[in-house]
């Protein structure tokens, strides 16, 4: 890195004694208090302009616009055709087959009948068809909110002592759900669920899943009395401390069923084009094993089975939900949590698959949308659903066009609960626990957390932490340690923002980080900084002290080279606000470097800033001549005043006459 040397001949003629000119920074209009308020709450909770297309649009026009907008599905079934039918009827028919026996293996999860399981497959899906704005979401219970609501009203209710109460703040908590989720999809919230950051959500799930895994243990070694604490050494205990009831028959079903299971999908994975097999593969694995069952009267002989499933459709119960004062507080945090959880789950899902077919999905649309399929969904018999990855991928593969295919898998469900829930009724435990343990497999993604740790180390130890937390305390745990690490990532960036030293890149005007680019010339006598961050409250002590020490080495660098520092550039391009505790720091700032006879110039403020220092008089107390446009600006302005003056003389000038 070397110094930049100029000859007087080589300024440009703007900058060349009284013909010297800069451009001007301007200082924006001011704005009236409301319309500026206005504006920043457009910005904040309408990035997407959600109203621009009812602009200048009749009345009727409007209506119709409106209704399309809450209601999808009249936008895009005027278009739908047969075509479309053909592909939708396979997709919906394919997801169904795998839709009903994960409905019930995930009530089971969640210490609920298994019959909730189907319902949860039919009325969500509906609605969901009728709201949602993604092609491709497939609807359903998922493995992880099911572990939540199961961990978390658990502790308060047993499932086994007291069923009824148990089932009422299961479908109480889902209400709440579906209420916090459209209350953040109306009110444009949907940014809160931004705040579980991709690493969180890889070791959160990857936690869960290793839990769910532990635990269908009691199913596949046939144990009628298991823990009802999620964390690992709980339950190794439970399982290693009842090795005499351990029963070999229903070890045997289970793991040749889970053999059976991940050969399908290994299978459906080198072979993209029989995605069917491993669709297929859970269905097929319950009606074979239920025919076994059948046959050899293997209850009789220590192996599980689910027993009589009532038959119909599903029964009302709004009646049934609880909003007593015992358990309302442990409802609406169970309800919150599970809904947040399946929002940025079912949200991420439709996203990723409308990219492979380039839409748009609106996020906040979709939050509404799950949120009346839960608020409706609990007053039918149905616990949380959101769009389970597993599922939605089969859709996508087996190739959906529209929502359709929600709507024939939701039929395909109400044919099974009209007419064959009676045949379940020999269905193994084990083979329901095979197929959960083929699920969360798929859920830990240990390819993403290497790719953590090889990107971002924090990111990877926010990613540890959910694991640990989860599979060594408790999901809440868990969740909270993951959350508050992410939390706290976000404010030492606001707290702790990076200050660089920018150098001049040869051969042209541009001035990028030192460390960077380790070829950059210095201006002597000119130290520049670029602050990366605005600043508030919350930086302004930490810039202020960083500022002091960045000039602090300079000075101690020069002086081995006789030469003295006199000016000191700051680069506000990346500082989109300030408060007044920034202006403060700048003040003193600037007070600092007059005792040290040195000058503050600013480069590049932008239209929030310059408001805001005009309005404090800062300006005045700096001096409009000492704000440039740009860094080459501010650094051929003060390189000039180097060659062409004093030092002293130089901190008196005014640029003011030349402007």
């Amino acid at each position: 890195m070397g110094n930049a040397e100029y000859d007087d001949d080589e300024y440009p003629s703007s900058m060349k004694g009284e013909n010297r000119k800069k451009h001007q920074v301007e200082i924006p209009p001011p704005q009236p208090f409301f319309k500026s308020l206005k504006n920043t709450v457009k910005e904040t909770l309408f990035p997407d302009d959600p109203l621009r297309q009812f602009k200048n649009q009749p009345p009727l026009k409007k209506l119709i616009l409106g209704v399309q907008y809450f209601f999808p599905i009249f936008e895009w079934a005027p278009r739908y055709t047969f075509d479309f039918f053909k592909s939708d009827l396979i997709s919906g028919i394919t997801i169904a087959s795998l839709a009903i026996p994960q409905g019930i293996s995930y009530a089971k999860l969640a210490n609920l009948p298994p019959i909730l399981g189907l319902y949860s497959s039919f009325v969500p899906a509906l609605v969901y068809a009728v709201m949602g704005s993604s092609r491709d979401l497939a609807v359903g219970t998922v493995a992880v909110a099911s572990l939540l609501i199961g961990s978390m009203l658990g502790e308060e209710v047993n499932p086994t002592d007291n069923p009824t109460l148990y089932l009422h703040l299961a479908l109480t908590a889902t209400f709440f759900a579906g209420l916090f989720e459209a209350a953040l999809g109306i009110f444009r919230l949907g940014f809160i669920v931004d705040f579980l950051s991709h690493s969180t959500i890889v070791g959160f799930t990857g936690g869960a899943a290793t839990v769910v895994i532990l635990q269908q243990l009691k199913g596949i070694l046939g144990l009628d009395h298991f823990t009802q604490s999620t964390d690992i050494i709980s339950v190794l205990r439970s399982v290693f401390t009842q090795t005499h009831e351990w029963r070999w028959q229903s070890a045997v079903l289970g793991f040749c069923f889970l053999f059976y299971l991940l050969a399908a999908r290994f299978f459906s994975q080198k072979r993209p084009k029989f995605f069917w097999v491993s669709a297929m593969a859970p269905l097929l694995s319950v009606i074979l094993a239920t025919i076994l069952v059948y046959f050899t009267h293997a209850e009789n002989y220590g192996v599980q089975v689910i027993g009589e499933l009532k038959k119909g459709l599903n029964p009302l119960s709004i009646t049934d939900l609880s909003f007593g004062a015992p358990y309302l507080s442990t409802a609406i945090k169970t309800g919150i949590v599970t809904g947040v959880i399946s929002l940025a789950e079912g949200i991420a899902v439709g996203r990723s698959f409308a990219m492979y077919k380039n839409y748009n999905i609106d996020g906040n649309k979709e939050m509404i949308a799950f949120g009346m399929m839960n608020i409706v969904g609990s007053c039918t018999s149905c616990y949380l659903t959101t769009g389970p990855f597993s599922r939605s991928a089969v859709n996508f593969n087996a190739g959906c066009k529209t929502a359709v295919s929600n709507i024939v898998m939701a039929l395909a469900v109400m044919v099974t609960l009209l007419v064959l829930t009676p045949l379940f009724h020999y269905t193994p435990l084990v083979v329901l626990s095979s197929i959960i343990v083929s699920a969360m497999l798929g859920l830990i993604d240990y390819n993403a957390a290497i790719h953590l740790w090889h990107v971002d180390k924090f990111d990877f130890l926010v990613c540890m932490s959910a694991y640990f937390g989860v599979v060594f305390a408790s999901v809440e745990i868990g969740l909270v340690i993951a959350v508050a690490l992410s939390l706290l990532r976000v404010l030492l960036y606001v707290a702790r923002p990076r200050t660089l030293v920018l150098g001049n890149i040869p051969d042209s005007n541009i001035y990028r980080n030192v460390e960077q680019y380790p070829n950059t010339d210095t201006v002597g006598g000119v130290l520049i900084l670029d602050l990366g961050a605005p600043i508030y409250f919350t930086n302004a002590s930490y810039l202020r002290e960083r500022i002091s020490r960045w000039i602090d080495d300079e000075e101690d660098k020069l002086k081995s080279s006789g030469e003295t520092l006199q000016y000191v550039i700051l680069d506000m391009g990346a500082v989109g606000n300030i408060d007044t505790s920034g202006i403060s720091m700048l003040e003193e700032v600037k007070r600092n470097l007059d005792r040290r006879d040195l000058k503050l110039v600013l480069a590049n403020p932008g239209a929030e800033v310059m408001k805001k220092l005009n309005k404090s008089k800062f300006l005045e107390t700096l001096g409009q001549e000492w704000i440039f446009l740009t860094v080459g600006e501010a650094v051929e302005s003060c390189n000039y005043m180097l060659h062409s003056c004093k030092p002293k003389s130089c901190m008196d000038a005014s640029f003011s006459n030349n402007v």
